[in-house]
């Protein structure tokens, strides 16, 4: 009867613990960045480089600013999103390309590139 009580609350803090635990995971910038960097990695790089300092061929021809740069980091999530999601100049809008989640996920990047 005691053993029962026993396993009956843990299995009652599981159930307040697992969720909490794996929404912080979802959540983590640490992880939302590392999605971002592949997203990047295929959409983003022909323009702003590997390194994201814009030196590519393409982006010394379109002034492309570097993603590290005080300028750009000063900018906020929403700003970087606003740009990603219409595009901005040459670059081309992403809304509707990727999804909301995606583009947050590439605005983490961005802000983990400081």
């Amino acid at each position: 009867m005691k053993s029962a009580r026993i396993l009956g609350s843990l299995l009652s803090l599981s159930l307040l613990i697992v969720p909490t635990v794996m929404a912080a995971q979802k959540d983590s910038p640490a992880k939302e960045a590392k999605e971002g960097s592949s997203i990047f990695e295929s959409k983003c790089f022909a323009c702003h480089g590997k390194d994201a300092k814009g030196q590519t061929a393409m982006g010394k021809t379109l002034k492309i600013r570097d993603l590290h740069s005080a300028e750009v980091q000063k900018q906020t999530k929403e700003e970087l999103t606003k740009i990603i999601e219409d595009g901005k100049g040459k670059m081309p809008a992403y809304k509707g390309k990727l999804s909301k989640d995606q583009i947050n996920d590439l605005v983490d990047y961005i802000k983990s590139l400081k």
